[in-house]
């Protein structure tokens, strides 16, 4: 049997034709007249053998067939795509401006060395801050693409899972009065406004005892027994503990982790590869979080 090669061009108008949903729509994508998207989607048929359209109503839809050489064309697009993306990032110079919660900066590494690999031209900016500040600075253009912990009600948001909010301290910690000492970030954390929240909810007395712009100086705060805080667990240092329920401590609820681009950001690959690879770096980190056997410590098993 003689085999002949398929048109990627119409292939690309297949897929284009499908996802748009119709030839009229196809048109106006590709910058074609109808009839000649409609003259090679006949030939593909013609080349396939078989019919790829069926009538519904006025409109067309794809036959078993139809559904099969659509999953054929996307994978030889992809395999078309790939190398010329890869190829044209090895030269494409510009700049990525992306931000990420202090909790996150081990997510990075692996993130931007594959980017590097991918587009070694594009300079990227990296902002690290709290959740706040970075969803200011996507809303103000500052930033391409965030990593963020809550603010998943918003349309920019890629919902990537759940981080449990635990309360953390040192492990020789003791309460040394009625009220509970807390280490805190400042007024703006999402995770001091909701411990704040349930201890008040749940009757619970405590005093702000440290406080600190970075999640460095939170850290020694709690090392050194001031206090006790509530966060989730990413880059916990060995010397501190986790528990949803520490010194009795009412449950505190998860919070989302999320991916944003901005609304008014212009689509390119390497935005699109920074965005793809962020989120799932992200994943991959939150997968391999689990809780040991009779704990809730947050810690790798």
């Amino acid at each position: 049997m003689l085999l002949r090669n398929l048109d990627l061009d119409t292939l690309r108008t297949l897929v284009t034709t499908h996802d748009v949903g119709g030839f009229a729509q196809a048109a106006d994508r590709l910058g074609r007249t109808a009839s000649a998207i409609s003259l090679q989607m006949k030939r593909l048929q013609e080349d396939l053998g078989t019919p790829l359209f069926r009538k519904h109503g006025r409109a067309l839809k794809l036959t078993e067939a139809g559904q099969t050489a659509l999953g054929y064309a996307r994978r030889m697009l992809a395999l078309n795509d790939d190398p010329l993306q890869t190829m044209q990032g090895v030269t494409l110079a510009g700049t990525v401006r992306m931000g990420a919660p202090q909790d996150f900066a081990s997510v990075l590494p692996d993130a931007l060395r594959q980017f590097t690999a991918l587009y070694p031209r594009t300079q990227i900016e990296l902002r690290i801050e709290g959740n706040g500040a970075l969803i200011e600075a996507l809303d103000k253009g500052q930033l391409d693409l965030t990593l963020t912990i809550g603010f998943a009600d918003r349309k920019d948001a890629l919902l990537l899972g759940e981080l449990p909010v635990l309360w953390i301290a040192s492990r020789t910690f003791r309460m040394q009065d009625a009220s509970l000492p807390l280490a805190v970030l400042g007024p703006q954390c999402a995770f001091r406004k909701a411990a704040v929240q349930q201890l008040e909810a749940t009757g619970v007395p405590y005093r702000i005892a440290a406080t600190s712009p970075s999640l460095d100086g939170l850290w020694g705060a709690l090392q050194a027994g001031l206090g006790i805080t509530a966060r989730t667990a990413m880059q916990l240092p060995a010397s501190l503990i986790a528990n949803k329920s520490l010194h009795r401590l009412p449950v505190l609820s998860s919070f989302p982790v999320v991916l944003h681009r901005g609304q008014n950001v212009i689509a390119t690959p390497a935005v699109d590869a920074l965005h793809s690879l962020l989120g799932t770096a992200t994943q991959a980190v939150l997968a391999g979080l689990t809780y040991p056997r009779g704990s809730s410590i947050l810690r790798k098993a």
